[in-house]
């Protein structure tokens, strides 16, 4: 008895992980879990998709009632329950209160039943009483007796035993109500389930602790919600949803030993050494968990977390070379032929020179990368390829299609990870045709290194291919198309070299982020002294943005065919402070021709040439004219347009800039730095049907120092 007793006594809650398995939704009956703003605006949320209870049979070999199945509650649903019914403005400190009165307005005091559920046993019981303040209901055990215990130890004496020692009282967030047909309980239901997915999902135990500036709502509840239902979507990396629970349950463990040293300290002699040691302990743990609660807050952040994600996708370490010093062939194949594997030999696995080949086969092209270390080549046979996962290439490898790309696709499954990161010195993939669906990153990521994309086929969802500072792509003779933001996204300070591609249906074809001046990142500096001090500080964790300084990209365009995109050809951006809004409302209110955009990615600077309009490959000053559209073909028209807008654009930009500078006291604009050179070539490509014209050159708006 006494065993068992401990047993129970010992229990901790069952608490689902933070991407809890709910059942299938039929495909006709899916919902997207975000829905229109609108929608929140509704006061009517009773009767939408998702909130006609439907009764779930619990597993097990005791035959217990059927419960209300609440955990499919879309998102609205419950942004709108904890904004406008529960929570409302309120701080952390009165959580407690409005939850109370909450649940006194909904609640059944008595008469329903439920299953009690911990990590040991499950147990059928009544409900007699419910004491909101403490939100806690006083229950008896039914008749018959129905428990489902994972301790054979445990028997009906125990279990009464442990209701006593808890005066038969037990918080309602651990008790699923049973079904009832009459709908009496309905909103019982769905009100414990509420208060149940708050206490699991959203509430931290230090919340109470912390400033109440803002409302919780706003501060806390909405930011975790919107990530919660971001990883059930898969649009969240699945790196970075490891990483954010790691955090989480180091904070956890982190503030329990903090609570357990403060209580200790509170009740000893405050003259004693130890008290000091102790207190200075205190002051160890409170600053490490300050610093994990700045994390968790940037991850949950949904503006910033891709920013910390992409800290993590630059930190990837390369395996160098294998310490036997041998390179491997990884062949991947679905199933291998005696006829395929003879082609193999032939084609690709036969070497002139004696020395030996060392070949592993593979049927998961995932699996391949993974294993491959410095220098090894892998081959994908024709096949289609499904797979679960980000291609992650730190080292100089060789992904290379055997056949036509039409005959070897890899597609790929979930929303939140990349498809194909690269930060290898040199990494070459060649013959393959990418699929991506229902993305939240880019189809391709070079970070670092230089990648070589040849006759390759990518049909994008977001973004297309995105090069980063300090990267390098050349990229020929490939079809990119579908993607949702710009085809290829190209950064400062990266080098792109585009021949002989096509770049069509897209949102945009080509999108360029210059870099920022010298000068301007004074402004931007001073600027930011007025910032949020926690959204700074968030910042400074990732990445310093403001001090960096990034040359302008190199870029070379030649024989490449841009068509069919809904907005422009190519578009340069530029990033803009509010000053220069001012002053371009004030002085340029008539000019149709520069449009602003806003980006948050604070590595969107630019430097564009003034004194050095453009120049070419040998290095002659060129000035073009337009082109008479009846005389020249549209494919000049293209390619003359986007060294005359640039031109135009890069005088105008130096005047005003030059403006603002001497306004503010500043005269050291660095002119040496405008003549520096983006565009190596521009020759023979076509420009056509694109949706808004061949270029556009725009203003990135950046109205707090931080874009």
């Amino acid at each position: 008895m006494a065993e068992g007793l401990v047993t129970a006594v010992d229990l901790e809650i069952e608490k689902p992980d933070l991407e809890p398995q709910m059942p299938a939704v039929p495909a006709n009956e899916q919902h997207d879990l975000f829905e229109d703003e609108d929608i929140l605006g509704d006061n009517s949320g009773h009767d939408k998709p998702g909130t006609i209870w439907q009764r779930f049979v619990p597993e097990g070999n005791v035959p217990f009632p059927d419960i209300f199945q609440t955990n499919q509650l879309l998102f609205y649903e419950r942004f709108k329950a904890y904004q406008d019914y529960i929570l409302a403005d309120c701080k952390a400190s009165e959580v407690r209160e409005f939850t109370a009165e909450y649940l006194e307005k909904v609640l059944e005091p008595s008469g329903w039943q439920a299953i009690w559920r911990t990590n040991v046993f499950e147990v059928l019981v009544e409900v007699t009483n419910v004491d909101f303040s403490s939100l806690k209901a006083e229950v008896k055990l039914t008749q018959p007796y129905l428990c489902e215990s994972r301790v054979s130890t445990f028997t009906l004496e125990c279990m009464k035993e442990l209701l006593e020692l808890k005066e038969n009282r037990l918080p309602i967030q651990e008790l699923w109500v049973v079904f009832d047909d009459s709908g009496e309980f309905d909103q019982t239901a769905l009100a414990i389930e509420h208060v149940r997915f708050f206490y699991q999902n959203i509430w931290r135990s230090w919340d109470e602790e912390e400033e109440d500036e803002y409302d919780y709502f706003v501060r806390c509840v909405e930011p975790r919600l919107r990530l919660h239902y971001d990883i059930l979507e898969e649009r969240v990396p699945s790196g970075l949803v490891i990483d954010y629970r790691n955090l989480l349950s180091e904070c956890e463990e982190i503030y329990r030993k903090f609570l357990n040293l403060r209580s200790s300290i509170s009740n000893g002699d405050s003259d004693t050494e130890l008290e000091n040691v102790s207190m200075a302990e205190g002051l160890r743990l409170y600053s490490e968990i300050e610093q994990l609660k700045q994390k968790l807050k940037l991850i949950e952040n949904p503006l910033l977390r891709y920013v910390f994600g992409y800290q993590k996708h630059t930190d990837i370490q390369a395996k160098g070379v294998r310490p036997t010093g041998r390179k491997i062939t990884h062949v991947v194949s679905t199933s291998m032929t005696a006829s395929l594997l003879h082609s193999l030999l032939r084609d690709k696995l036969y070497q002139e020179s004696h020395e030996e080949m060392e070949i592993q086969f593979h049927n998961d092209p995932l699996t391949a990368i993974n294993a491959c270390y410095e220098g090894d080549t892998v081959i994908i046979c024709p096949g289609h390829y499904v797979v679960d996962g980000m291609f992650s290439i730190a080292d100089s490898i060789e992904l290379e299609g055997y056949g036509l790309p039409d005959d070897i696709v890899i597609e790929k499954r979930g929303k939140g990870d990349n498809f194909v990161d690269c930060t290898g010195v040199n990494v070459k993939i060649s013959n393959l045709k990418f699929i991506q669906h229902d993305a939240v990153e880019g189809i391709l990521s070079i970070h670092h290194g230089k990648t070589t994309l040849e006759n390759c086929v990518l049909q994008c969802e977001t973004t297309g291919v995105t090069v980063r500072t300090s990267a390098e792509l050349l990229m020929k003779n490939s079809d990119l198309y579908g993607a949702k933001g710009a085809g290829i996204e190209i950064y400062p300070g990266s080098k792109c070299t585009l021949s002989d591609n096509g770049i069509h249906h897209c949102k945009e074809g080509i999108l360029i982020k210059t870099s920022l001046e010298k000068s301007e990142e004074k402004i931007l500096k001073s600027d930011s002294v007025g910032c949020d001090s926690s959204l700074k500080h968030l910042f400074s964790m990732s990445q310093d943005f403001l001090d960096e300084h990034y040359d302008i990209p190199k870029i070379t365009m030649v024989n490449n065919v841009i068509h069919n995109n809904e907005g422009y050809g190519v578009v340069l951006v530029k990033p803009k402070t509010f000053s220069d809004l001012q002053e371009n409302a004030q002085g340029f209110e008539g000019n149709k021709i520069l449009k602003v955009q806003t980006y948050r990615e604070v590595d969107a600077m630019e430097k564009v040439g003034q004194e050095e309009p453009f120049q070419n490959a040998s290095g002659e000053l060129r000035l073009y004219a337009r082109p008479d559209i009846s005389e020249q073909a549209e494919q000049m028209e293209g390619n003359c347009e986007i060294v005359n807008e640039l031109v135009a654009a890069s005088m105008r930009k130096g005047q005003m800039k030059k403006k603002r500078l001497s306004g503010l006291g500043i005269t050291e604009a660095d002119d040496n730095l405008m003549s520096q050179e983006m565009f190596v070539s521009i020759v023979g490509n076509e420009f056509k049907w694109n949706g808004k014209g061949h270029f556009e050159f725009q203003d990135a708006v950046r109205t707090d120092g931080l874009i």
